[in-house]
């Protein structure tokens, strides 16, 4: 049986609309540009001068070592979706990204993005792309290229898929890998803004369960549950470059980790040797009230820390004469930092006390 010819929008692809969607995206990544991209129209890749200033570049990197990493934003999106909230999941994704790449010491250079979905809606992705844009220009990267790819055979209508890539460099003698850490180091705490971008299927879970209203007003959260779930996760690349200014070597931080999924336990474990503890205070700080509120909605306190970052979101641990003039140098940046624990022999665990 004969079939009357099918174009590729019928199938559900309009190559036109995605012509169109990159031109449009164009202003926001121009926004991120420095002097070191080459912008070059058409491109099919995207270019980088490592070497735009060179008696710079070779001031600070004689043995550069680049730094690449990917992550996402997990079901997050989901909740982003489903509240008609797309304006923050793009900062999401580049701090999920830029803050594990500067746990190695180096500084970021320029992202990528992949976006996902099922047909272009140019209105709803312009104001992802426009967050991660503004998420770049906080972390001093550039939106170099990304990947918005138009599958209906493979997402459902209104599915919204993210990923980012991250590349940075460091100097090879400056490289932080927590080989150094020993006891007697200090571990010093930045604050998360709130649940950052994990643990929403456990999240979006319990508010099942609870039927819970996103909308709501809630007196502790001064604000509608949904708002405070969906606040960005803090982007902590120029507290690092702060560090990294007033010690311009690795002598005074010995590890850095940003707590993500896993929680303190998991993210700090993975920078310590095989001989330290990393015995952490619980009462040195007070989780954001988020964090209580998905409590009483029905888990327990050791699942909360297992899952959360429960209000701290970067760590750095520290030579104790340092101590106090990385605190300084970190309050420079407009943080406000907190000295959580410190580093004891052991057999590379985090103890919660």
């Amino acid at each position: 049986m004969a079939h009357s010819p099918i174009t590729y929008k019928e199938a559900g692809v309009d190559i036109s609309a995605n012509t169109r969607w990159v031109g449009a995206i164009r202003s926001a990544m121009l926004s991120t540009f420095g002097p070191r991209v080459m912008n070059r129209d058409n491109a099919f890749a995207g270019l980088f001068r490592l070497d735009y200033d060179e008696q710079l570049f070779r001031r600070n990197y004689r043995k550069p070592v680049l730094i690449a990493c990917a992550d996402g934003v997990g079901t997050k999106v989901l909740l982003a979706i489903q509240t008609g909230r797309l304006d923050t999941i793009g900062i999401d994704l580049v701090a999920m990204n830029v803050n594990d790449l500067i746990t190695c010491g180096g500084e970021p250079l320029f992202f990528l993005d992949y976006l996902g979905v099922s047909a272009l809606n140019p209105k709803d992705l312009a104001t992802v792309i426009d967050g991660i844009a503004a998420g770049c220009r906080e972390a001093g990267c550039a939106l170099l290229g990304g990947e918005t790819a138009e599958m209906p055979d493979v997402y459902r209508p209104g599915d919204l898929d993210l990923a980012g890539f991250a590349v940075g460099v460091v100097e090879l003698d400056r490289v932080v890998d927590g080989l150094r850490i020993k006891p007697g180091d200090q571990i010093v705490a930045l604050p998360s803004s709130g649940v950052h971008s994990n643990g929403f299927t456990l999240v979006r879970k319990l508010i099942e369960r609870q039927r819970a209203a996103l909308d709501e007003y809630v007196d502790e959260l001064g604000g509608p549950l949904g708002a405070a779930l969906l606040r960005p996760t803090r982007i902590y690349v120029s507290a690092a470059a702060a560090v990294a200014r007033a010690y311009p070597n690795t002598t005074a931080v010995t590890g850095m980790a940003h707590v993500t999924g896993g929680g303190l336990r998991e993210n700090i474990s993975r920078v310590l040797p095989h001989t330290c503890n990393a015995v952490i205070r619980k009462a040195a700080w007070t989780p954001p009230p988020v964090f209580a509120v998905i409590r009483r909605m029905g888990t327990s306190r050791a699942e909360m820390f297992k899952v959360f970052n429960m209000g701290i979101g970067f760590v750095f641990i520290v030579r104790p004469r340092f101590t106090d003039g990385v605190m300084n140098a970190l309050r420079g940046a407009g943080e406000d930092p907190i000295l959580i624990g410190e580093i004891q022999k052991g057999a590379a665990r985090v103890i919660l006390k």
